[in-house]
């Protein structure tokens, strides 16, 4: 039985079809610059060797697939993503980035987006979109090689980037505060209700306990308030399960973690290097817990691309997360 399974995030940056208009500020992609980007995204995929990968700002399906045909390793995974839903107020099609996954490893069944929040939460009135992800959170249940199922859940925040009103500039310090204001109270109740949907989960597994890996794109660091509470710690519980239904960081957790010295980054902007791209585990993959079935064995980045800026590549690194069942 194989005992180790690899599990990994990659945001793609922008995968679309030649010619998509994805941005005011972005030139579609020409027939040139699709090919090299869909051949650099292979070669990352074949480098990362991961059994599942989520993916994040997937603009196209059909994109991605070529991007599987031209891989070594997974032009026989499985595929899975959904395309974007209509925009609310016209009922057209929208050209946003949504989010996918691939496994080499068998789904126990279809996998499930989570487009509208739970219940009882909503951004503030004057927030767009106000009831629901900006990027819905795609949930798939992996079947591990001892046919225990893990619960894998690929996430994408929203971004600091300014989320200015109709008709603001940046010009305006007040303006410029306020948006960035918007922005991070969208990623602030989009991790509650992330944390919301976990939550619910547990309640509805609570008989038969199912390891969980969540992972992708944080858009902060592992110590911000918004990580910290979609990793759901501090919440009251029974004596002996005080780790039941957290998160918990696999870089912080790995075996042998003081002995390790790499540069684990996966932003390079102006010259500061953050990780805001994670994979968190359930108390079954730490080694602390009593319900542990395995742990993490060793927490890789591939960021080399970022210092030489290559066009095709990704603006992120990629997490790489080696998990050891016992």
């Amino acid at each position: 039985m194989q005992q180790e399974i690899r599990f990994a995030t990659f945001n793609v940056c922008n995968l679309s079809q030649p010619g998509a208009k994805l941005y005011d500020n972005l030139a579609p992609l020409t027939e040139a610059e699709y090919e090299a980007k869909v051949a650099w995204t292979a070669q990352q995929l074949d480098q990362l060797d991961a059994d599942v990968i989520g993916l994040q700002e997937i603009f196209s399906l059909d994109a991605l697939r070529d991007v599987l045909a031209h891989s070594r390793r997974y032009r026989e995974a499985t595929l899975t993503g959904f395309a974007p839903p209509p925009d609310p107020a016209t009922g057209l099609p929208r050209m946003t980035p949504e989010l996918a996954l691939i496994s080499r490893l068998p789904l126990a069944a279809p996998a499930q987006a989570y487009i509208m929040f739970p219940a009882g939460i909503s951004l503030p009135d004057g927030h767009r979109d106000a009831d629901r992800f900006a990027r819905a959170p795609l949930h798939a249940q992996v079947v591990l090689p001892d046919e225990r199922i893990v619960d894998v859940i690929v996430v994408h925040l929203k971004s600091k980037r300014p989320d200015y009103s109709s008709g603001d500039t940046g010009d305006d310090p007040m303006l410029h505060a306020q948006a960035n204001l918007r922005s991070l109270i969208r990623r602030g109740t989009e991790a509650v209700a992330l944390r919301s949907l976990l939550s619910a989960m547990d309640k509805q597994q609570q008989d038969r306990r199912r390891p969980r890996v969540v992972l992708g794109d944080f858009n902060d660091t592992v110590d911000a308030v918004t990580t910290h509470i979609v990793m759901g710690a501090g919440a009251a519980c029974e004596p002996g399960e005080e780790l039941h239904g957290q998160l918990f960081d696999s870089r912080q957790i790995q075996s042998g973690r003081e002995r390790r010295r790499d540069s684990g980054y996966t932003i390079a902007h102006d010259g500061r290097h953050a990780t805001i791209d994670h994979v968190l585990v359930s108390e079954e993959f730490n080694p602390a817990s009593r319900h542990a079935i395995g742990e993490v064995a060793e927490v890789t980045y591939l960021n080399e691309h970022l210092a030489l800026a290559t066009p095709a590549a990704s603006d992120h690194g990629q997490v790489l997360v080696s998990l050891r069942l016992y």
